[in-house]
């Protein structure tokens, strides 16, 4: 098991760079990157404007009048929208950015860095990418950690009970539940949640915004803990309600497959109560492939499902985060949000591998090619 887990870690490596230079590459291609977006600003076309650009003390007023200066002069530029700006000024962004290098050396620069978990800093929030990343984790994880609990706890008592009524009313009627709730989008179940249950036209039961109440810090544990949950309630519902479908009925074939082998008859044939039989045979054998799939439900609620949600119930977490930096080309924080996510992609699949093995200990990835 040990080398095992070394394998797996050096495959890591490759993987890692891999995938940052798959990013990197398709950055390069995107148009309207950081130095066009400050050009924007500056000419006034600018959809939303950012805060500010950080480092060199070059501020947005002190561009707008070299800008005005050399607006009379026709310079060719390779930035959509340059024309008439003054070259050093186009010059001057690119130092800002590390632009005036070129790609391989910056890719370079990029990899050494990231070897010693130094992101840079974001170009427009002048703040630390790894502080930003740290700040906007726990909502993410919260979200992600919390929903899969949820799916968990309804979904696998659920399927087992779907397996043991098989045809029945009970099992017809929660497949078209849980269907209905599979076919609603995530987005679309948070709106409605809203409208019903914070205040749109219905009752005002939960809060709107945010992970937590103003004068949070002044309340006791008990009281920051009931907070906490009370505004995780609806944004938990809205994810959850995606995941219920898939894994019920993973669940639920999973069990009837092991119910219809045939150590389940001999157990049967030899005068074992049903209970005895589904608890003490079957629930080891069926649960594998459901519970060791855990790691990978949670980085999938996490990478994938949390994005509008943030957005809907204002939570500022690591999907803003990425959406945000992607609309604004703020490529440090693009790269260092995707390099920490495929990180934990990475070490969660391991996991994932890991439990396996303390599920069903007869399974041996000694013997195993990774």
């Amino acid at each position: 098991m040990i080398a095992y887990i070394i394998r797996r870690l050096l495959l890591m490596i490759p993987t890692l760079f891999g995938i940052m230079l798959l990013n990197f590459v398709v950055l390069q291609f995107l148009p309207g990157g950081p130095v066009e977006q400050v050009i924007a600003q500056l000419t006034g076309t600018a959809v939303e404007a950012t805060s500010r650009v950080s480092g060199g003390g070059a501020e947005v007023g002190r561009e707008q009048q070299m800008a005005s200066q050399g607006a009379d002069a026709a310079v060719s530029s390779k930035y959509r929208g340059a024309q008439g700006l003054d070259p050093e000024l186009i010059k001057d962004l690119e130092r800002q950015f590390g632009l005036d290098k070129p790609a391989h050396e910056r890719f370079a620069l990029l990899v050494w860095n990231y070897l010693q978990f130094d992101f840079g800093e974001s170009f427009f929030r002048d703040q630390p990418v790894i502080g930003l990343v740290i700040d906007k984790m726990p909502v993410s994880i919260s979200l992600g950690l919390w929903t899969t609990l949820l799916t968990y706890l309804i979904c696998i008592p659920l399927g087992i009970a779907k397996a043991v009524r098989d045809g029945s009313r009970f099992d017809i009627w929660t497949s078209t539940i849980i269907i209905v709730g599979y076919a609603i989008p995530g987005f679309l179940f948070a709106v409605l949640l809203i409208v019903l249950f914070a205040g749109g036209s219905f009752w005002d039961v939960f809060p709107l915004r945010g992970l937590t109440s103003e004068g949070w810090d002044d309340m006791s544990w008990p009281a920051r803990i009931t907070d906490y949950f009370w505004h995780m309630v609806l944004p938990i519902l809205a994810m959850a309600i995606g995941g219920f479908a898939t894994l019920t009925m993973l669940t639920k074939n999973s069990f009837l497959d092991e119910i219809n082998k045939h150590y389940v008859i001999t157990a049967r044939a030899k005068g074992l109560s049903e209970r005895r039989v589904l608890y003490g045979h079957v629930f080891r054998n069926a649960m594998l492939i459901v519970v060791a799939g855990f790691p990978s439900a949670f980085i999938g609620v996490l990478f994938t499902g949390s994005l509008l949600i943030e957005v809907i119930f204002s939570l500022d977490g690591l999907g803003l985060l990425g959406f945000e930096a992607a609309l604004n080309r703020d490529y440090p924080v693009v790269l260092g949000t995707l390099y920490v996510f495929t990180l934990m992609g990475l070490i969660l699949n391991l996991i994932g591998d890991l439990m396996y093995t303390i599920i069903d200990p007869r399974i041996d990835f000694e013997s195993r090619e990774v």
